[in-house]
């Protein structure tokens, strides 16, 4: 049997951590393909080697001088191979890093180059072979990830090598330049490589000892989450609340490759297992409850509204043209709020606006902003009576008002609307509520 391990930043951040990742492989002999993310900080105030890259290529691009952050990345990677005990020699790598950015600055190629980097010495502390993910990991010229490609020669590379090393985060496009997936994307190759190895279990390496069934920025010390199914995660890293970048989970969701979140300063511990589906808990129905703020609900009011044909495909084509994610559609007989990122709202709110009103001629169209939603969520919930009951009569005890409300059909999450300013006393109301102490 075969396992996928990878490691993010964090666990990679200098020797001692590259040493306790190595000694976390070596302790299992199905542990035969391992990814690796940049080095990450190693102290509050440190900087992370993907970052220093990003401001290279700044740098190159601007004609400046690139050379000190270049030369910190060197010192970093070198201290990591002495610390190692290792006789690797990177001189000509940063030599080719420095040359690129030189003749041809490339902004994902210099972020590659932390992951690409942290593969050689890794793959020289295991002695194992190192495979460069340009080479296997494949984007379409419109940099969509190439799934079909990618499996085809990856899964042939991986039946050639018993054990491997391969760098996160980046891949190749047809003419053969590199191409990043977005931060934390390390994850996604992970997946991707425990799909084509057909491994039994994909290990995602990291700081934490799996997942919280709330933020403990908000909650005292909220509850472990031992087990989650995919569909409760994808609910729960939608607000925010993910260790794991949530594309991560579509790779192993399509082969029902199992994930396992582990911490590498704590690898004793169990962390939390994703599975595609897990056995409803009777005692405790809710997973897991999360939040997030920078939410807009766009209001449009118009008489017999639900006897207009079309009437929503006309909103959401306003939307599309102007690049507006549809986060929810609550909606009333005479009346539609539609739920969107603030952020993506502010560029074109005017525009937006106008437009709307000349294709639905609606009788009134406001915007609340300073909305932020809470979800909780857990596929338990189907069976017990009530849940929505207890949800809005916790915050109304705790005298929070309740601005939006929306169900999901599957009755797998509650998503509560409020204002910003009740963000963390709502979610430590409904943590409370459903994650009583004692």
């Amino acid at each position: 049997m075969v396992k996928t391990v990878k490691f993010g930043g964090t666990s990679l951040a200098d020797a001692e951590h590259f040493r306790r990742c190595a000694a976390i492989v070596q302790a299992d002999a199905q542990r035969r393909y391992v990814v690796v993310s940049a080095p990450g900080k190693r102290f509050a105030a440190d900087v992370k080697v993907t970052d220093l890259l990003y401001s290279c290529f700044d740098a190159a691009r601007a004609g400046a001088d690139f050379s000190p952050a270049l030369a910190e990345i060197r010192r970093r990677f070198e201290g990591i191979v002495s610390g190692l005990g290792l006789t690797l020699d990177l001189a000509p790598e940063f030599e080719a890093i420095a040359n690129r950015l030189r003749q041809h600055p490339d902004r994902d190629y210099a972020a590659s180059r932390g992951e690409y980097l942290s593969a050689k010495v890794m793959a020289a502390l295991l002695d194992v072979p190192m495979l460069d993910a340009a080479d296997c990991i494949f984007f379409s010229a419109d940099g969509e990830f190439n799934a079909e490609a990618t499996q085809a020669v990856l899964s042939g590379r991986l039946q050639a090598l018993p054990r491997a090393v391969l760098p996160g985060f980046y891949g190749s496009l047809p003419d053969g330049s590199a191409h990043t997936f977005s931060r934390g994307g390390s994850d996604v190759t992970g997946a991707i490589v425990a799909r084509a190895s057909a491994s039994v279990l994909y290990e995602n390496w990291t700081d934490v000892s799996g997942m919280l069934s709330c933020d403990p920025r908000v909650a005292e010390n909220p509850a472990p989450i031992d087990r989650i199914s995919y569909t409760e995660l994808r609910e729960l890293a939608y607000m925010g609340a993910s260790v794991l970048h949530e594309s991560a989970i579509f790779p192993v969701k399509v082969a029902g490759i199992p994930i396992n979140i582990r911490n590498t300063n704590a690898p004793e511990d169990p962390g939390t297992l994703i599975q595609p589906r897990v056995s409803t808990r009777e005692s405790r129905p809710v997973t897991g409850i999360a939040g997030r703020k920078g939410f807009s609900s766009i209001v449009i009011e118009k008489d017999q509204m639900n006897e207009t044909l079309g009437f929503t495909v006309k909103v959401l084509e306003v939307l599309c043209r102007h690049g507006v994610l549809m986060e929810h559609i609550p909606t009333g007989i005479d009346t539609m709020s539609v739920v969107v990122r603030t952020e993506l709202l502010a560029p074109c709110r005017a525009a937006v606006l106008n437009e709307l009103q000349a294709c639905t001629c609606a009788d009134a169209i406001t915007v609340r902003d300073g909305l932020a939603l809470i979800a909780v969520v857990g596929q338990g919930m189907v069976r017990h009576r009530g849940m929505s009951g207890r949800v809005f009569s916790a915050l109304g005890r705790a005298g929070i008002n309740v601005n939006m409300i929306d169900q999901g059909s599957d009755e797998l999450n509650i998503i509560a609307g409020v204002d910003e300013a009740d963000f963390e006393p709502a979610l430590r109301t409904l943590y409370g509520e459903f994650f009583p102490r004692g």
